[in-house]
């Protein structure tokens, strides 16, 4: 694994996704889903949604929009472009309107490579969503600090609900197919490295599944969250 790269992203006139090369240094085991089993948030004034049919969410996102993350160490604005990664760009658009992340927890922090998230709360609704795959996106981006991706494991269509922030340059994960669509700049970069990191990959991402937010909170209450998410008009 190569960590890190000094990079600048290039999303159609943004910059965002191209790079430039720097010392390389192993990292950690790229981010993927579990492989077992395991409100309302302000999105552009929609009322809550019933997240426990995940093929009602098929809107597609517009070609660029901007997200809002309020987390418990302050808010972050995610910049995303289609053209990279249509299916994950439509379903982050998608969760973020229905609400999805609202008190999600950051729980998979490994400083220099990346934070991970995106385990429903309710278990109820995580078991409803952890089926509902994607078809693999085109690699047209850059997996770059402050790209945001989706998480997968090594079989094809495995993207679900869990996405990654990347801390440093994480271009070798291109190979691999995480195909990234989104960016956080620098001054949400500094916001986003205050993440907590004391228990880096110890929550068990199958008892996450199955136990919700209530397993977290329990076993490792120091964690931080997504509190709520919004699109930006």
């Amino acid at each position: 694994m190569k960590l890190p790269l000094s990079i600048l992203l290039t999303i159609t006139g943004l910059a965002v996704f191209s790079q430039a090369q720097d010392d390389k240094k192993p990292a950690a085991e790229a981010p993927k889903p579990a492989a077992e089993p395991a409100k309302p948030a302000a999105a552009a004034a929609a009322a809550p949604a019933d997240l426990s049919d995940p093929s009602k969410f098929t809107e597609k996102a517009p070609e660029k929009f901007k997200v809002q993350f309020e987390t418990t160490k302050g808010s972050i604005v995610i910049e995303c472009a289609r053209e990279y990664s249509p299916n994950g760009a439509d379903r982050f658009y998608n969760m973020v309107k229905a609400g999805f992340f609202t008190d999600i927890a950051v729980f998979r922090v490994l400083p220099g490579f990346m934070a991970q998230f995106g385990v429903h709360g309710d278990p109820a609704i995580s078991a409803k969503w952890k089926d509902a795959t994607l078809t693999d996106d085109q690699v047209r981006g850059k997996n770059v600090r402050g790209a945001l991706c989706f998480a997968k494991t090594g079989a094809p269509n495995s993207r679900s609900t869990q996405l990654f922030i990347s801390y440093g340059d994480n271009s070798r994960l291109d190979a691999d197919g995480f195909s990234p669509f989104g960016l956080v700049r620098e001054e949400g970069m500094k916001i986003w490295e205050q993440i907590n990191s004391e228990t880096r990959d110890k929550p068990d991402q199958g008892r996450i599944q199955s136990e919700g937010n209530a397993y977290l909170k329990k076993e490792f209450p120091n964690l931080d969250y997504i509190k709520s998410a919004k699109v930006l008009e």
